[in-house]
């Protein structure tokens, strides 16, 4: 008995981890990133780890408005009876929504490039469900994949993942300025049967969300 509670708190701890990493491995990239030599392990805002860079000579102070270009997925991902391309347009939506909602109280934002823009471009690179506590990157990114070991014949939790790549490019040079990369843990499916939806998904894209705003803040007030 006691060897089976330390293998439940032993399982429960590694899950608690799993669930907490926001990093995303280097063999992972998606590709949507012209250089991703520069990226480094840092801290977003919220205290998640993530990859990225921000050019040392960036001054946001010479922006005044900010364009965000429509998020997409990369690579383009093939739907599946668990994730349905209307699911796939309603998470690229919702995602473009909360950058509206939350980019928005920064900096004035506009459909036309010129000098004084920033151009966000972000991208979903992956979309996965595994069984709680196994790894989700299994093959392909964007594929919606499912762990094939599972001790309770496709009972067991579904974990879901989230992973996104961005960049920000000076609108009048076509420079990047700065890009990120990070992956984030959203709501369970209950079963390896469950249809994933957007509702899946919002919570980490409304801390992805957040996250860019609050960069935006910090840079803004160490220039």
């Amino acid at each position: 008995m006691r060897k089976l509670l330390g293998m439940s708190l032993l399982a429960a701890l590694i899950g608690t981890a799993a669930c907490s990493n926001t990093l995303v491995a280097p063999e992972q990239y998606s590709g949507f990133l012209q250089d991703y030599s520069r990226l480094s392990e840092q801290q977003s805002p919220s205290g998640a780890k993530v990859a990225r860079w921000v050019d040392p000579d960036l001054q946001v102070g010479r922006y005044n408005q900010l364009l965000l270009e429509p998020s997409q997925f990369y690579p383009t991902p093939q739907p599946s009876p668990r994730l349905s391309q209307d699911t796939l347009q309603d998470i690229t939506q919702y995602f473009d929504a909360a950058l509206r909602r939350e980019l928005g109280k920064v900096m004035p934002l506009t459909d036309t490039p010129s000098a004084g823009t920033l151009v966000l471009r972000p991208a979903i690179t992956a979309v996965s469900a595994s069984t709680e506590g196994l790894q989700p990157y299994e093959v392909i990114p964007i594929a919606l994949m499912v762990a094939a070991a599972s001790t309770a014949a496709g009972t067991r939790d579904q974990q879901v993942e989230i992973a996104t790549e961005a960049a920000v490019i000076d609108a009048q040079n076509s420079r990047v300025v700065a890009q990120v990369v990070r992956k984030g843990t959203g709501l369970n499916l209950e079963n390896d049967h469950q249809v994933l939806s957007v509702e899946n998904v919002k919570p980490v894209i409304d801390g992805w969300a957040s996250d860019m705003r609050q960069s935006i803040e910090q840079l803004r007030a160490k220039r």
